[in-house]
């Protein structure tokens, strides 16, 4: 969230004045686009693609209430596609032209009704694929592709509103925040609060906040375990199983294929709480240091239930076709998918605790050196270090470089292990590699222009300032990612 605060009063030789906080309304424009890649999808229990691209406009609205307030709103929408959680329902059906539409029986609509039309980024190595197997006509899946199923896709919404009051003093900000949100799977309503003191003749700055998230799935679950959840014990004979062949490891037909560990959530909220202690303080004329320290604490449904887990003591089971089980964790399998075991299962509580500084030196009027560092634990066993800097450089009065750099590195959650090697009698598990152990590094740069005359007009509006960002993510279990950012803002004349 984006905000301007202007701190002091101001005298003529005539009368006195006070400055307000904000003089004028401020709006900003800030668009993003994300696309990574990667081969452990956590909806294939830690295997397959991990494509995903995400495009991010935001709007960002600050309004002045008399001298002393400011209003925030800051709205957008996340609208995104993922081959990943595409394969919440990753089966085709091979239709006698040798295409592949959604497979879907007539009984159960549950995940793809409304978007039959669509096939799919499905690779060229299924072209008469259907013919070659042993399922001419039924459904075929890989994780290593991007299955055609509504899920492919989302669109979250959100709306945050921020209002913040300033003393006549100027010495101490007070603030309270609502944020909503929604997905298709997905609702968050969140609350907060703040409150900063400065001393010091202001080069000493003390605050404090609390944030407090209620949120709620609607779960969705990979389709066997839909299925299985819902039929129970006949599942093989009724809806999306019905006269579909399930196969063992050397490509038989088999009816062995019973995920008795798959419960459905009973409650599905998940709450979460921080409480955040910022310290900064002035340290010369060209230093500034800044601590913080956050305490989080979560409660409920903590694992995702559309990521599927394999256990290495129970015999495999698949749908598709035979030939391509033994090439299965390669992105040569072109047309089988294996069936789950469970899904993700964690606890329901968690408590993190990071503890980040910033240390800022203006080294001179043309070049500053920005540094980061954060220390973060969990009692789920992740601990991780991360440390950044920047390197601000003014090319003239209103062009400004940046360059930049991070580093990353975390020990894994007690609960991650690779694809297929948990236990079924393991009470917690996950195959997601956001939790497991990991480096990253990420470069890149930005270019900052200042209109300091605000001559570029829109609507009334004058542009303040304008930054375009781009960053090169890369990590150790090969996933990389690129995001763009451009941020506009302008002003009330």
């Amino acid at each position: 969230m984006v905000s301007t605060i202007l701190l002091g009063q101001q005298k003529d030789s005539d009368a006195s004045y006070e400055k307000k906080v904000l003089d004028q309304v401020e709006i900003e424009f800030l668009s993003s686009y994300y696309e990574q890649d990667g081969k452990h999808g956590a909806v294939g229990g830690g295997l397959g693609s991990e494509k995903i691209q995400d495009v991010t406009p935001t709007l960002v609205v600050n309004i002045p209430i008399g001298k002393n307030g400011v209003l925030t709103v800051d709205s957008g929408i996340s609208a995104y596609t993922s081959a990943s959680s595409s394969n919440i329902n990753p089966f085709y059906s091979a239709n006698s032209s040798g295409e592949y539409d959604d497979y879907d029986d007539d009984d159960d609509k549950y995940e793809d009704d409304d978007d039959k039309s669509s096939k799919g980024n499905v690779p060229n190595t299924y072209s008469g694929a259907s013919t070659s197997g042993n399922l001419t006509g039924g459904p075929i899946g890989t994780p290593w592709y991007a299955s055609s199923g509504a899920s492919r896709k989302d669109v979250l919404t959100y709306v945050s509103i921020n209002y913040s009051e300033s003393s006549e003093d100027r010495n101490r900000i007070v603030s309270s925040n609502l944020y909503v949100s929604n997905e298709y799977d997905y609702n968050s309503l969140g609350l907060g609060a703040g409150i900063v003191g400065l001393f010091n003749q202001k080069n000493t700055e003390v605050g404090a906040k609390v944030k407090a998230f209620f949120d709620q799935w609607k779960p969705i679950y990979p389709t066997e375990l839909h299925e299985y959840g819902k039929y129970g014990s006949n599942f093989l004979n009724s809806g999306y199983f019905n006269n579909v062949n399930v196969l063992d490891q050397s490509g038989q037909n088999t009816s062995t294929y019973y995920p008795s560990k798959f419960k459905e959530w009973t409650s599905s909220n998940r709450n979460s709480y921080t409480a955040s202690l910022d310290f900064s303080q002035i340290l010369s004329q060209r230093a500034h240091i800044l601590f913080n320290l956050d305490f989080v604490y979560q409660h409920g449904m903590l694992s995702t239930p559309y990521h599927r887990i394999y256990f290495n003591d129970i015999p495999k089971h698949y749908i598709g076709l035979s030939e391509f089980i033994p090439v299965y964790e390669t992105n040569q399998n072109a047309g089988v998918f294996r069936l789950a075991d469970d899904i993700e299962r964690l606890p329901s509580s968690r408590i993190k605790i990071p503890f980040g500084t910033r240390l800022n030196i203006y080294a001179s009027d043309v070049v500053a050196v920005r540094t980061f560092y954060r220390y973060y634990y969990d009692n789920w066993g992740i601990t991780s270090h991360t440390a950044s800097v920047e390197l601000p450089f003014r090319i003239s009065d209103s062009f400004v470089f940046t360059p930049s750099a991070r580093y990353y590195s975390q020990v894994e959650a007690n609960y991650f292990k690779p694809y297929g090697q948990h236990s079924s009698k393991d009470t917690f598990y996950t195959s997601d590699y956001d939790l497991s152990g990991f480096t990253s590094t990420q470069f890149g740069f930005g270019i900052s222009y200042k209109d300091i005359f605000t001559q570029f007009k829109v609507l009334g509006f004058g542009l303040k300032n304008a930054d375009f960002r781009f960053q090169h993510y890369y990590r150790s279990d090969g996933l990389n990612a690129i995001i763009y950012g451009l941020s506009l803002k302008f002003i009330q004349n």
